[in-house]
């Protein structure tokens, strides 16, 4: 009996492992730095080995395990828990890691005041960092913590759990450059700002560059602390200030309200985001034909009713599948030949979950024409969908023998025609009679 109780505990456990798995894998490759110790972070790391990842530690420096072998990943995610390393082993260098994202790898990544490697790979992501030595400071709620060690408090966002509390941060704060591919997820308080010195030597200066708003001036709640990156490929990247975020210290610290620290699970909802088990989306299939009809057809013809559908599902991390998913309201379908000439809402059908459906006129324009759906939405995987089909103008035998619009010509022609024949008759019929009648009288003379 109690085998057969402690079977049904470890079925229970590995049951639970399977259903908690990501869409993209569940290798992980952690680089942790030396003078990290794991330990300090076993409920981060523990807390994934309990979803069902496999994780694999290796120092920065160490060549074994490589990250990728033959221009193939040898895992799904890589963690970089690296803040003082300045140099890695040769498998590890910023191209080889944006080379990772294109190869559909993950990337948790972890940075520091200080000067690193890490420090270029965020520039190519749109990441301006402030000067080296210059830790995110507030001096706001009081505290008896040091300035450089604040609550930040967590905003909503799909990517979190909701009325997740405030959450311990140490570390370096970053500006947000202009591309389109980010995804702010923790945003640093707006009495903050990035400064070499913890006292208010310099409260001078801050507050003069406040006031001027002048460009690569760190400072108030514009500046990420915590920011993700997604590619057109749907991989994605994390950027995170500060590796204390994810330690067991800042997890189990009293808030200054009294409160636990939102920091647990505030970084499981960063992992779960980064190794596509939230938000992540895919079309299934698209089906397209004629009004009354099923089959696609080789070919459509000018002002043709076409009913074009879109079957999309979402991952499940629950039970580690895909299922139909109908949350979107805001998606459209173009058709497009160089500009889009048709661009309808695709909204989804009722009672039918996953299935998006609309029905549209084709325009009076022949030529190759795309059926399109681009779907992007920060925090959501990218949806794109592309169909090429043909439009043709009508054949002889299909254009109308008259045209209703066109009675008012065809009865103008029509008239044209029985006047001139009646006055070409008359004519010629009045022309024969005088001939006779002179022709009659010479013969009498």
């Amino acid at each position: 009996m109690r085998f057969l109780g402690s079977a049904l505990v470890s079925f229970l456990v590995l049951a639970g492992k399977v259903l908690t798995k990501s869409s993209s894998g569940d290798s992980v490759l952690v680089l942790l730095d030396p003078s990290l110790s794991r330990a300090n972070y076993s409920i981060f790391f523990g807390g994934l080995e309990q979803q069902g990842y496999d994780l694999t530690f290796r120092a920065p420096k160490h060549a074994s395990p490589a990250i990728a072998e033959y221009g193939v990943p040898n895992y799904s995610h890589v963690i970089l828990f690296t803040p003082d390393t300045k140099s890695y082993a040769p498998d590890v260098t910023p191209q080889s890691l944006v080379g990772l994202l294109s190869e559909n790898t993950n990337l948790l990544i972890a940075l520091s005041p200080r000067q690193t490697p890490l420090t270029s790979l965020a520039t190519e992501f749109s990441l301006i960092l402030p000067p080296p030595g210059t830790p995110l400071l507030s001096h706001h709620p009081k505290r008896p913590e040091p300035a450089n060690v604040i609550p930040v408090s967590v905003s909503e966002s799909p990517i979190l759990t909701p009325d997740t509390n405030p959450v311990w941060f140490s570390g370096v704060p970053h500006a947000l450059g202009n591309s389109p591919y980010l995804v702010p997820i923790l945003r640093a308080p707006s009495e903050s700002f990035a400064a070499d010195s913890t006292d208010d030597s310099g409260s001078g200066t801050i507050l003069s560059a406040s006031d001027k708003g002048g460009e690569g001036f760190w400072a108030g709640s514009h500046i990420g602390l915590v920011t993700g990156f997604q590619t057109t490929k749907n991989s994605r990247a994390v950027f995170a200030g500060g590796v204390e975020l994810f330690s067991d210290e800042y997890a189990k610290k009293a808030l200054p309200s009294g409160q636990r620290s939102g920091n647990a699970q505030f970084a499981r909802d960063v992992a779960a985001w980064v190794f596509q088990e939230t938000l992540t989306l895919r079309i299934d299939r698209t089906e397209h034909h004629r009004v009354n009809e099923t089959a696609a057809p080789e070919m459509y013809t000018i002002n043709d009713q076409i009913v074009y559908t879109a079957y999309i599902s979402a991952y499940d991390r629950k039970t580690s599948s895909w299922k139909p998913y109908s949350g979107i309201t805001d998606m459209q379908l173009e058709f497009t030949m160089l500009d889009p000439h048709v661009r309808i809402a695709l909204p989804p059908v009722s009672g039918e979950p996953g299935k998006y459906e609309v029905q549209f006129r084709a325009p009076d324009r022949h030529g190759v024409f795309k059926l399109v759906v681009g779907w992007r939405r920060k925090g959501y995987s990218f949806l794109h969908t592309t169909t090429t089909v043909p439009v043709v103008p009508l054949r002889h035998d299909q254009y109308p023998r008259f045209l209703s619009a066109a009675w008012p010509y065809y009865a103008g022609a029509i008239s044209t025609s029985v006047g001139f024949f009646l006055f070409s008759a008359l004519w010629l019929a009045g022309d024969v009679k005088g001939e006779k009648k002179n022709l009659k009288g010479v013969k009498s003379e």
